[in-house]
């Protein structure tokens, strides 16, 4: 089976799996006090290039609530796409770990917070009082849920919107690995260099077993951040095992080259479905996400081979190579594909 459904049906990359078993010999201190979990601030100071405070986390869910808790205050507001996870895909999480804060998707285009509805709705609540909860945080995802990517220019504009209105930034990485090796860009020009206060660090869609983190750029808030870890269960008896992932992850690039592989399994899928009648695609294709409209016949085809996709529904589906997807694995879902498309006359019921 080809298994497109998502980078989180993956397993863990070679590299990761080893930093664990080595990480489980012998003893070590408990609750992040061991020395894997201290080489681990260094090691995100060096990859960001500034003072920055990190917490090892278990899941995306309980990093974005936890980054969100640590900038917007229980009567306050949390900003995003309406295509954001914060917003529709973590069962209001946010909600409960900033104590009620309210979550508000604005408009977008490909996934992308378009700056004029950021603007429109600030401007739009200047003047409201106490009626409407007030915005205290803007959260961008990066790459979005569309497979899209802010430019810097644009994190940079949203961010100058925001801080004008004294709105703080939030960036759900969940994907971040993808976006950086997209854009070409240093780690700190996509992230603090542009604005962003906290970042949610993910590792898990990229090779990891179950690692993420909260990433403060602003240290003032790492005594809120150890808190508020501990009360909301992120901090582990054996966080080792977290922060042994974290550090193979970083080391030597490993992040990068692992999210470059799959986009470049992305792009190569994208590029033979511009060849392939009854395919269209949804968004650009700017990291490893793919949404498509396909003709039933394809979509019947792709089922009768066992390749795995997320159906949207309507006839729309989700593809998602990984780390680990290989390069024949992309070029049987394109043939499988185009055999359908051709066996079917898919082009005339598709343009129909």
């Amino acid at each position: 089976m080809v298994d497109l459904r998502s980078d989180n049906v993956a397993g863990a990359a070679p590299k990761i799996l080893e930093a664990v078993v080595k990480a489980a010999v012998g003893t070590a201190r408990s609750y992040g006090a061991d020395e894997w979990t201290r080489r681990l601030q260094g090691h995100f100071r060096e990859v960001f290039e500034c003072d920055c405070f990190v917490q090892p986390t278990l899941t995306g869910t309980a990093t974005n609530a936890l980054a969100l808790s640590l900038l917007a205050p229980s009567w306050g507001a949390v900003l995003c796409s309406g295509t954001a996870h914060i917003h529709d895909s973590e069962c209001g999480a946010g909600e409960m770990f900033t104590g009620g804060a309210k979550i508000l998707p604005l408009g977008h285009h490909d996934g992308r917070l378009q700056p004029e509805a950021l603007q429109d709705y600030l401007q739009g609540v200047a003047q409201a009082g106490t009626s409407v909860a007030p915005p205290k945080v803007l959260s961008l995802t990066q790459g979005t849920e569309r497979g899209t990517v802010y430019s810097l220019d644009a994190i940079a504009e949203l961010a100058d919107i925001a801080r004008g209105h004294g709105v703080r930034l939030h960036m759900d990485g969940a994907r971040f690995a993808n976006a950086v090796a997209a854009l070409g860009c240093a780690p700190a020009d996509a992230t603090w260099r542009r604005g962003i206060d906290v970042l949610s660090f993910g590792a898990t869609k990229n090779g990891a077993l179950a690692a993420e983190a909260v990433v403060v750029f602003d240290t003032e808030l790492a005594e809120a951040l150890r808190y508020r870890a501990r009360k909301t269960g992120q901090v582990l008896s054996k966080m080792r095992f977290v922060s042994a992932q974290l550090e193979a992850y970083l080391a030597g690039g490993l992040w990068l080259d692992l999210a470059r592989h799959a986009n470049a399994m992305a792009a190569r899928l994208a590029a033979a479905i511009g060849r392939i009648d009854g395919v269209a695609l949804l968004h650009p294709v700017e990291i490893n996400e793919l949404f498509l409209r396909l003709d039933p016949s394809i979509q019947d085809g792709l089922q009768a081979a066992g390749i795995g996709f997320y159906d949207r529904g309507g006839g729309e589906i989700r593809m998602v190579p990984a780390f680990s997807t290989t390069s024949t694995e992309i070029d049987r879902v394109a043939e499988v594909m185009g055999t359908a498309a051709a066996s079917s006359g898919a082009a005339a019921a598709f343009s129909a």
